[in-house]
């Protein structure tokens, strides 16, 4: 999809690009430029959130900015302009407010004259956006209202007699769509309203902005009553009983007590993902209660180790090579299932995924090809996923191809838990708190460092057995840190 259009006066429109494998949308966090402000080839003009991370955005041109389309967190859709560029040296237009949606000179419709028409079919100017799919459309001449914008007030009684006439006109209450204008509406609504027969025309939205939902559509090829006979020429709606003129119930919520926070980006991602795996893939999980004492030990050693010295040195790192060894000794495991192909996939490289809490939410980027790595790599690797992702700079190709994850839940204070798979992958391991408990060592009770591990699997991959003996593996690795060499 091309990201950039260009007219005859040198101004450039550069659209949203699909910043991330398919995503549809992304939300706009911060503006770096403002009209008015020189830009150059290469230089980044905003930072975008996706469903999978925050990305910043290049222009591809060198010149100066004419206009903002969308203000900071607008969520725009894949394909719509989001600025325009005066290649040609231009100055910006005075008098704008930064980040405002303006609409372009090319778009105002034309000062009505005396001898003017009432209604008058819009004129297509230009070249008109198109994304793929869905066809070339001729598009009103007024752009969609900005949310917060202020909608001339009409009066009650005036408002009441035409909605009135327009719901008796059409039967069970859909009016058609201003002559010339295109209803709105996304393309998931496009295409229900397409297989339904229904033209968007005839519906009278009830979405923000005007815009057509799919409880629209859904309620347009309702049964409806057959109107009654009346005159279209009348002015005034004939008489609606007064339970019919009663307004709908409004639901309202206390700000006072209750917020309500909108579902988007990351967490949005993630719920769908987690839903999605929990109803896909049939999960069993596993525990084991082990004492961590000798591994702290090695930490401790390792931390002054030459060697390893300015690298990330934690129990973390120890449990992952513990890990991977273990999937080395089971490979197996390391699979993934084709439901369309009807394949198990064996893995044989492995994408370590780290689950990484982020004020963004929870993502799960990974260290390629990690059973490759030696310990100091592993490490470095280790260091710069976390200090990327608590940045909130994760690139979306970091967070696709994970083959099994860790999540440290002990960094909370928690025991243990039962994780849920990373979609795609077939286990995960979870970590609990490591904390001084009495414990049986040489015949005596001591007090020692001990964690409990959770290991969740994919039931069609993994079999009891191989689940058991990968976490008794990483269990004994952990108990006796010297197999890490024994058994690599």
């Amino acid at each position: 999809m091309t990201t950039m259009t260009e007219n005859a006066s040198g101004l450039r429109e550069f659209k949203m690009p699909d910043v991330g494998e398919g995503l549809t949308e992304a939300e706009i966090l911060k503006w770096y430029v403002q009209p008015g402000d020189t830009v150059t080839d290469g230089q980044v003009v905003c930072e975008v959130e996706t469903a999978k991370a925050a990305v910043e955005l290049p222009i591809p041109y060198d010149g100066v900015v004419r206009e903002l389309h969308f203000p900071e967190g607008t969520t725009v859709d894949v394909g719509q302009v989001i600025i325009a560029v005066d290649v040609a040296g231009g100055s910006a237009p005075t008098g704008q407010t930064p980040g405002a949606v303006e609409t372009p000179a090319a778009e105002a419709p034309a000062a009505p004259t005396p001898q003017a028409p009432v209604a008058e079919e819009p004129k297509p100017e230009g070249r008109t956006p198109v994304l793929v799919g869905y066809g070339v459309a001729e598009a009103s001449t007024k752009r969609r209202p900005r949310k917060g914008a202020e909608v001339p007030a009409q009066k009650p009684e005036t408002f009441q007699a035409a909605t009135a006439i327009q719901g008796e006109l059409n039967g069970h209450g859909h009016g058609s769509a201003p002559v010339g204008q295109r209803p709105l509406a996304k393309p998931p609504v496009r295409k229900l309203a397409k297989d339904l027969g229904v033209d968007l025309a005839t519906i009278t939205p009830s979405g923000p902005d005007g815009i057509i939902t799919r409880e629209d559509v859904h309620a347009a090829v309702a049964p409806a009553p057959v109107p009654e006979p009346m005159a279209v020429a009348t002015v005034t709606a004939p008489p609606v009983p007064a339970q019919a003129q009663a307004p709908a119930p409004v639901v309202t919520y206390d700000t006072a007590r209750e917020t309500r926070i909108p579902i988007k980006g990351v967490r949005k991602a993630t719920a769908a993902a987690m839903i999605g795996s929990a109803f896909t893939a049939p999960h069993v999980t596993e525990f084991v209660t082990v004492d961590v004492t000798r591994t702290m030990k090695l930490v401790e050693e390792l931390k002054q180790d030459k060697e390893m010295q300015g690298l990330r040195v934690n129990p973390l790192l120890l449990i992952a090579k513990a890990l991977l060894v273990a999937i080395k000794r089971n490979p197996d495991v390391n699979a993934s299932w084709d439901e369309a192909a009807q394949e198990i996939v064996l893995k044989h490289y492995v994408n370590l995924g780290i689950a990484a809490a982020t004020p963004r939410g929870l993502i799960v980027p990974n260290i390629k090809d990690a059973h490759t790595k030696t310990l100091p790599q592993l490490a470095a690797s280790l260091g710069e996923l976390v200090a990327t992702a608590r940045e909130g700079k994760t690139s979306p190709a970091a967070m696709q191809g994970g083959t099994v994850t860790i999540t440290n839940v002990g960094v909370f204070g928690v025991d243990t838990g039962t994780p849920i798979l990373n979609p795609g992958e077939s286990a995960i391991l979870a970590i609990g708190a490591i904390k001084l408990q009495p414990w049986v060592h040489k015949g005596k009770v001591k007090p020692r460092q001990v964690t409990t591990l959770a290991l969740s699997f994919d039931h069609r991959l993994v079999d009891g057995e191989l689940g058991s003996k990968v976490l008794a593996d990483v269990a004994a690795i952990l108990e006796q840190p010297k197999r890490l060499i024994t058994w690599a």
